[in-house]
């Protein structure tokens, strides 16, 4: 597994004010990586991958026995960052039954009826499993504060800044709800490069296979590039906590990205202690009757 050491220059310290420009995107590029090479940081990623993912898959049976906790992880990113292709690979070992990968997009007439949490809430994984929000409540601070008129019916024309410090104080206190009530709650933002979006958008435009990947609106949202990078500047800063804190994953090069999430995923999940369930003295005598039974009529096929 990865140095705890070295994954702590990954956190959002809360009350830290964040400055993305500060945070790598291609961690291969420090001083540390570059003595190491790349090869070598590729091959380590692999195995810890491989690693992370045997123990999640024993991890999330155990969740599941337990019945007592649920884990919600978040995804936010720039657009091409690679959140589906980490969702894919960190959680190839998982048992489908014990997770469930929610993806948020445009909001329905209904959904904009309701506070903007609503729908968000519908989604949240139940005691034993492992949810996903690809995407999440954090649109609500992110995109409509780079296009305020997205908001919806109710929401003031021209939003201040005292708008956006209250939806952070509901997200929160929302998190905070989870929390107190036996949800994990692990959230990372994956931090591409503008170059390397490019490079990408790029590749969907060549590559046959990924021209399906392509949609117009994500070049039109590259122009608002800084305004996005400030968005999550202040929502990081914002909503950075004790009990729900976020992670800036150097996004550039997959592989790092993947082997980071997948090993902080697992190692949050065994930080929580969980045992499976305990077996009463009368159900010990149950199970021991049964194993009689069964033993006896192996004896009699015979």
């Amino acid at each position: 597994m990865i140095n705890p050491k070295l994954l702590k220059q990954f956190l959002v310290e809360p009350g830290s004010e964040v400055d993305l420009k500060k945070y790598v995107t291609d961690w291969t590029e420090t001083e540390v990586a570059k003595e190491l090479g790349k090869e070598v940081i590729k091959e380590r990623a692999a195995e810890i991958l491989d690693e992370s993912r045997k123990q999640l898959a024993e991890t999330q049976e155990l969740l599941y026995a337990a019945d007592t906790h649920s884990v919600l992880i978040i995804l936010q990113a720039m657009d091409a960052a690679g959140k589906d292709g980490t969702i894919r690979h960190v959680m190839a070992g998982v048992n489908p039954q014990g997770c469930q990968v929610f993806s948020f997009k445009k909001p329905s007439a209904e959904e904009l009826d309701h506070n903007f949490l609503w729908r968000y809430m519908k989604s949240l994984p139940e005691r034993g499993r492992i949810g996903i929000f690809n995407r999440s409540y954090y649109e609500d601070v992110l995109v409509v504060k780079v296009h305020p008129e997205w908001l919806g019916p109710g929401a003031p024309a021209e939003p201040d800044e005292k708008f956006w410090k209250q939806r952070y104080e509901d997200i929160n206190n929302f998190e905070k709800h989870l929390t107190r009530n036996g949800t994990l709650i692990l959230k990372f933002f994956l931090h591409v490069s503008k170059d390397e979006q490019k490079r990408r958008f790029l590749e969907r435009l060549t590559n046959p296979e990924k021209h399906w990947k392509f949609s117009e609106a994500d070049l039109a949202e590259r122009e608002h590039w800084k305004e996005y990078r400030k968005a999550f500047e202040d929502a990081l800063t914002a909503t950075s906590t004790k009990r729900a804190p976020w992670h800036v994953i150097p996004a550039d090069r997959k592989y790092v990205a993947r082997a980071l999430v997948a090993d902080l995923i697992t190692t949050a999940i065994q930080d929580m202690g969980l045992k499976y369930p305990k077996v009463s003295d009368d159900k010990m005598k149950r199970l021991a009757e049964a194993r009689a039974k069964l033993e006896g009529n192996n004896a009699a096929d015979e």
